[in-house]
């Protein structure tokens, strides 16, 4: 590990000042992947920017319009527990506790969330080469052992996944990020905020060095009713996403008003497709019609040898949340959703 400064910011300004002024500095706040990454030799910051003490970072609160701004300093398992959060968006608090362990619960913050980087085994491992790491010098896991790696939205240059659960509900649920940076403030739609990897895929997502990560806001509806979240593993806690799926749907009886489905641990960002979700709107909520939204949320899906058994996985994994969400309470332990 190298040798680093450390400093506490007073405030967001002088949090911004600082990283803009200083290329190799990062903010800290959880810091549970920082660190890691930094014990891997793949991020050598020269200094730390500490933001856990920012007030502007620390609130929960109720928007005008009704919606709710999470904080992006508030930790994850204050978010997933907050009476708000587990009453009017149960999707999200469910996401966030099937994530990590209670213990990284507990320092991992909802900014930190969004910018975790990809647990790709050749990302992590500095002896190989990998496009993410550093452009231009190969890609090992497309030819490689490829079980946990993407299936949609893969370029020649990279097939690794994002792994947060907390932001495949925060897709399902038309969050938006509040940042800001040197030149002010600004606002990224959810959908907007994480990047496909295309030819660049060191670039996570669109935030620039010298921003920073205020707050993220849910609309007013929560989806309370009729919601599921599904995460298929190789075991039951502490570990990453095979598939996920975030359903969170508003119904009329049987019928489908309203409806968001987001795909985790099968692309570079949480998956959606607004073709899906329109042709379910006006149709009965069963497993036949889930059945052929799945279709469409996975048209051109591929595998890469090892992981062509996501495409399968991922099909039954949205038939089945879609049903789960019909009843909530099958999700409980023991219990078996409904045909």
């Amino acid at each position: 590990m190298n040798n680093f400064g450390y400093k506490q910011a007073e405030d967001t300004r002088e949090a911004i000042s600082l990283i803009e002024h200083n290329e190799t500095a990062k903010f800290v706040a959880g810091g549970t992947n920082l660190i890691d990454l930094w014990k891997y030799n793949i991020a050598n910051p020269s200094q730390l920017i500490d933001i856990n003490h920012l007030a502007e970072l620390s609130e929960i609160k109720t928007l005008e319009h009704g919606g709710l701004r999470l904080g992006a300093g508030v930790k994850n398992a204050d978010t997933a527990y907050h009476p708000v959060v587990e009453h009017q968006y149960p999707l999200l608090s469910k996401a966030i506790l099937a994530g990590a362990s209670a213990q990284i619960r507990n320092m991992a913050s909802n900014g930190g969330n969004l910018l975790q980087r990809t647990r790709c085994y050749y990302f992590y491992d500095a002896e190989v080469p990998c496009n993410k790491r550093i452009p231009g010098s190969g890609c090992p896991a497309k030819d490689g052992y490829n079980r946990i790696h993407a299936i949609l939205g893969t370029s020649e240059h990279c097939i690794a996944v994002f792994p947060s659960d907390m932001c495949v509900a925060l897709a399902a649920l038309d969050a938006v990020v509040n940042i800001t940076g040197p030149t002010g403030n600004r606002s990224i739609a959810f959908a907007d905020f994480h990047r496909l990897p295309d030819n660049r895929p060191d670039l996570d997502n669109n935030l620039k060095k010298d921003e920073l990560i205020t707050s993220i806001d849910l609309p007013e509806k929560g989806f309370a009713a009729n919601y599921a979240y599904l995460k298929l593993r190789d075991r039951h806690s502490y570990a990453f996403a095979l598939v996920s799926v975030a359903t969170a749907l508003e119904l009329k009886g049987n019928t489908i008003e309203d409806v968001k489905i987001a795909l985790g641990g099968v692309a570079h960002k949480p998956w959606r497709s607004t073709e899906a979700e329109e042709f379910l709107k006006g149709k009965a909520a069963n497993a036949e019609n889930f059945s052929i939204a799945a279709d469409l949320i996975l048209q051109g899906a591929k595998g890469f040898g090892y992981n062509e058994f996501k495409i399968k996985l991922a099909k039954k994994a949205i038939i089945r949340n879609g049903l789960m969400a019909l009843n909530p309470e099958s999700q409980l332990p023991g219990a078996q959703p409904s045909a």
